[in-house]
C-alpha cells in the first residue's frame, strides 16, 4: 500500500490519500480523541502523540497536528497507523457512527433560498474545499446571514476567513440577493 500526502492551505494539516475509498459517503470529522469514538481508524491515528484532529472525506484523511509538534517528527507514525488500519480489515468508522452528508435541516420559511445555498454549496463549494481536504457545510440562514461550518483542513485555516468572505460570500450574493453575509460557526 501507497500513501501519498498533499499540504494544505492550513499549515498544521496534511492531507493523506491511501488509494481507497475512506467513506463510501458524506465526511466524518473528528475535532478531538474524545470524539473518535465511533472510529477505529480516528482512534489509531490520535494514538499518535501531538495529532489534534481527523477527518474523513471520500478518498482521504485529514489530519491536523498541535502546533508545537512538526510534521517531520509525527508524519511517520500517522503513515503507519493508516497502513496498519487498512491491514487490519477493521470498518473506517463502526456501523451507526459519526458519519454525516453535512448540511443542517432547515425548516420554516426561507426554504427556498436554504434550498439554493446548499445547491450552490454542494457543486462549486465542497468540490474545491475536499481538494484542500476539508469540508464547509451549511449551517443555518437568518436575515440575510448564511453561517457554515468548517471542517478538517479548513477549521482554523490562517486563509478560511478570506475563503469565506471573498470567495463563498461573493458566490452566494451573486446567485442569491437575499444573502447579505456569510459567517463561520463553531459547532
Amino acid at each position: 500500500m501507497f500513501i501519498q500526502t498533499e499540504s494544505t492551505p492550513n499549515p498544521a494539516t496534511l492531507k493523506f490519500l491511501p488509494g481507497q475509498t475512506v467513506l463510501d459517503a458524506g465526511t466524518a470529522d473528528f475535532p478531538s480523541a474524545e470524539t473518535a469514538g465511533s472510529s477505529p481508524l480516528a482512534t489509531r491515528i490520535f494514538a499518535v502523540s501531538g495529532v489534534a484532529g481527523v477527518f474523513f472525506g471520500n478518498d482521504f484523511v485529514t489530519v491536523t497536528k498541535s502546533d508545537e509538534i512538526e510534521w517531520d517528527h509525527i508524519k511517520p507514525a500517522i503513515l503507519g497507523a493508516i497502513m496498519e488500519h487498512y491491514q487490519s480489515g477493521q470498518p473506517i468508522v463502526d456501523a451507526g457512527g459519526a458519519q454525516a452528508s453535512g448540511h443542517a435541516e432547515h425548516s420554516g420559511e426561507n426554504g427556498e433560498i436554504v434550498d439554493q445555498i446548499k445547491d450552490l454549496l454542494d457543486s462549486r463549494v465542497r468540490p474545491a474545499v475536499a481538494q484542500d481536504g476539508g469540508d464547509i457545510t451549511f449551517h443555518g440562514f437568518d436575515r440575510g446571514v448564511v453561517y457554515l461550518h468548517m471542517q478538517g483542513a479548513c477549521a482554523g485555516c490562517p486563509s478560511s476567513t478570506l475563503t469565506l468572505k471573498m470567495g463563498i460570500e461573493n458566490l452566494l450574493r451573486h446567485y442569491i440577493p437575499e444573502v447579505t453575509e456569510v459567517r463561520p460557526v463553531a459547532v
